[in-house]
């Protein structure tokens, strides 16, 4: 895996995505070979056109030799939990591509716009000695902002008429953003939508100090990337002259322990014995008011151990 391997990477990434027994070992090997990749986070409603920049993106970076990841994240369905996993017929003219590999992902019913693997994913393409990583989430709403636990730098991308344009305005996805993406900017009102998000923009200062550029793109044929790559490397360049690329680093993985810690958690209540008919039952005696959710939680977490 570490030499590159796309079918070593890949059943890595499934052992991962599965859960697989052992699978938590691949991380722990891996680790001290991560940390040299950078990510790049693509997010923003659906059809504004991500996995077309990410797919510029990858053949503007692969041009300079730079050795590429792209890890999409597709939408699964609440019916069959299948994924139409149509990022990757994007990015067919990369298929023959030693220098790039491209993964797939279904979110599995995970919110935020990612998959439950996609840190770890990250991690093995890192360890793998990929350069650039670009993760693209799904089509995300306001609140949807967990990229931003992930990404060194979170690319936001908003295309003019889309909808209510105040709505791309709102708190939440828009306070993410370090550098801000008009797709589709041959359409018109794109430079209508630009100025209202630079007042916008103006409205507030950034505790970093960074002020997030706005780069007009047109994905289809490439406009603008030259450009969006420019804006990448200003923004890691700020990090390093400001002093805060360790801090931000440390911030993303003090979230990421926060969530590990959750998700061992629940591990360990359903380890201890809670099955579905068991939670039902604990349910069931909530809902009829029987019994105050704060207790039952009380009870599952010293039932796993974990409680006093």
């Amino acid at each position: 895996m570490r030499g590159g391997d796309p079918r070593a990477i890949a059943r890595a990434i499934s052992a991962l995505e599965n859960r697989e027994p052992g699978a938590d070992r691949i991380v722990q090997e891996l680790f001290p070979y991560t940390g040299k990749a950078v990510l790049i986070g693509l997010t923003g409603a659906p059809g504004t056109g991500k996995s077309s920049l990410a797919n510029c993106l990858a053949r503007h970076y692969r041009e300079q030799g730079k050795r590429v990841g792209v890890l999409a994240v597709d939408p699964t369905s609440p019916f069959t939990g299948g994924a139409l996993l149509g990022d990757r017929i994007r990015m067919q003219q990369h298929a023959t591509d030693q220098g790039i590999y491209i993964r797939s992902m279904a979110t599995r019913g995970m919110l935020g716009g990612l998959a439950r693997a996609t840190a770890d994913a990250a991690l093995v393409l890192d360890a793998a000695g990929k350069d650039l990583i670009f993760v693209e989430t799904v089509g995300v709403g306001q609140d949807e902002v967990e990229i931003m636990r992930l990404a060194d730098v979170t690319v936001l991308l908003l295309v003019a008429g889309y909808g209510d344009d105040v709505q791309n305005f709102k708190a939440g996805v828009m306070e993410i953003a370090d550098i801000f993406v008009l797709n589709k900017a041959d359409r018109g009102d794109t430079d209508r939508l630009e100025n209202e998000l630079k007042v916008v923009l103006g409205l507030g200062q950034r505790p970093d100090h960074w002020h997030p550029p706005i780069v007009k793109t047109v994905a289809t044929d490439g406009a603008g990337v030259p450009e969006l790559a420019a804006a990448l490397e200003d923004y890691r360049a700020h990090l390093e002259r400001v002093g805060l690329r360790e801090e931000k680093s440390t911030q993303r993985w003090q979230e990421r322990l926060v969530d590990l810690i959750r998700e061992r958690a629940v591990e360990r209540v359903v380890k201890a014995g809670l099955g579905k008919e068991q939670l039902a039952d604990y349910a069931r005696q909530v809902a009829r008011r029987e019994r105050d959710p704060y207790t039952v939680v009380e009870e599952l977490l010293r039932t796993a151990g974990i409680a006093e």
